[in-house]
């Protein structure tokens, strides 16, 4: 059970962004451990009303009330200075904590917190490791960047010492946490914006290893070479895994794909068989994932067969190549990727599978990333037969890039590769279901708006 005696002198926390992936989970779990637990967030959603269900209040707007009674603030990192409830907090002396700051103090209460960062693939091995606890009855505690269909939702409240996480570089957040495991799936060129450069991520990354006790765990990625750089900063125990490389301690051999691109691979541990392995996922880059899952998982203690079970029964989360319906016998898929390691490693698991032609809807996420990253775009968009592209999702940016989606249609014609820009939803639809033919594959990509277009094109 976590040790929760540095929070018990707040007994009422009010969550200010509660709808959150993040922020509901907080709320589940302090609510589980007693405290009086309010919130507040701007709009309805399938979360708040969850919330609201399971007996924490959640206003829509603000009610200022709340932060009268509370006696701890949370606030998620997406809420502006001048929000109301923030102000009254600081008027009445009341302490605030930003929600990474906070997700620290939950991770210390944990005698056993395993944090799964990297570039790409958080959710995906979150979700396996998380699968193979409660496969195990190891009563986790869980919180993940989507919904996972066997948690009815993105956490877990459980009733042991171990907490799985997310642990996310950007703003350094996860420099925050308390962690007895970290599992570092890949070291990649993203959030430019606030690193600059590679070589900083890197050394971000190197100081997010140094917060690993002695009596701790690293799991990481031995093919990638940004990651090996980095082991020298702990004297934890070090486990590695590959594909590519022979030397590591977990390696995937013999692999296979069906029709659906899902693969079975032989494991092995230090240079002897360990484990037939089958997923119910597709592509290469879910291997890897899942050999960073059985590494964690074999030094826990938890059963081969325990592990092999868990990992076939998951079948992704929300927005991980996820299947949305089909039409006039055209399977259409929904996918996160927004960053062009994210866009290759989806088109290589869609080569996996069998159809005539694939399409692509993609729309950029962010104009820094856009802007840093154009010819990396456009070159991972030609392995797709037909490409659509539409406005830039702005998330927390302003356009001072001077860059628009036209800029990355143009740079794939220059590459001798048709790409289409369309910016209204209805007209993208419209343009799918007049030029698809039978046996085709459309896949939404993007970490916006986009996911909406799925429904639109099988009519949910």
């Amino acid at each position: 059970m976590a040790n929760i005696d540095d929070l018990k002198q707040y007994k009422h926390i009010h969550l200010i962004g509660i709808g959150g992936v993040s922020m509901s989970g907080i709320a589940e779990i302090l609510h589980s451990w007693g405290f009086i637990v309010t919130g507040s967030d701007t709009s309805h959603s399938e979360v708040t009303d969850k919330l609201i269900k399971n007996h924490i209040p959640v206003t829509i707007g603000h009610d200022l009330s709340n932060i009268e009674k509370s006696n701890l603030v949370v606030y998620s990192a997406a809420i502006k200075k001048d929000d109301i409830e923030l102000v009254k907090a600081k008027e009445l002396n009341i302490p605030i904590i930003e929600r990474g700051t906070f997700l620290g103090i939950l991770t210390k209460a944990f005698k056993n917190t395993i944090c799964v960062s990297g570039t790409h693939g958080k959710t995906t091995t979150t979700s396996m490791i998380s699968l193979c606890f409660l496969e195990a009855c190891k009563d986790p505690s869980i919180q993940v960047g989507a919904y996972l269909k066997q948690l009815d939702g993105n956490y877990r409240v459980g009733n042991s010492e171990y907490f799985i996480i997310e642990a996310c570089e950007y703003v350094e957040s996860y420099l925050k946490l308390f962690p007895r495991t970290e599992v570092i799936l890949n070291i990649d060129n993203d959030h430019l914006d606030y690193f600059g450069t590679l070589e900083n991520i890197v050394k971000s990354f190197g100081n997010y290893v140094k917060l690993i006790p002695e009596n701790g765990l690293l799991v990481i990625n031995w093919d990638d070479s940004n990651c090996r750089l980095i082991t020298k900063n702990t004297n934890a125990k070090v486990l590695t895994y590959g594909i590519k490389s022979d030397n590591a301690n977990f390696v995937a051999r013999n692999i296979i794909f069906n029709s659906n691109g899902f693969p079975t691979f032989d494991v092995y541990y230090n240079n002897n068989f360990y484990k037939t392995v089958s997923l119910s996922i597709p592509g290469e880059h879910n291997i890897m994932n899942a050999l960073a899952c059985i590494a964690v998982c074999h030094q826990y203690g938890i059963e081969k067969e325990d592990i092999k079970n868990a990992l076939f029964k998951y079948t992704g989360a929300h927005r991980r190549f996820e299947y949305k319906g089909s039409f006039n016998n055209i399977n259409v898929y929904d996918d996160y990727g927004h960053h062009p390691t994210e866009i290759l490693a989806t088109a290589n698991a869609l080569k996996q599978k069998k159809y005539n032609h694939s399409w692509v809807i993609f729309q950029p996420h962010t104009y820094s990333r856009t802007k840093n990253l154009l010819n990396d775009f456009a070159n991972v968009l030609t392995n797709f037969d037909n490409i659509i592209v539409t406005d830039i999702y702005a998330a927390r940016e302003n356009n001072t890039y001077n860059i628009s989606s036209k800029d990355l249609v143009d740079k794939i014609n220059e590459l001798g590769h048709k790409a289409t820009y369309i910016s209204n939803f209805d007209d993208i639809v419209k343009y799918v279901k007049e030029n698809a033919k039978p046996t085709d594959i459309v896949l939404t990509l993007g970490a916006g708006t986009v996911t909406n277009i799925g429904p639109m094109l099988v009519g949910i």
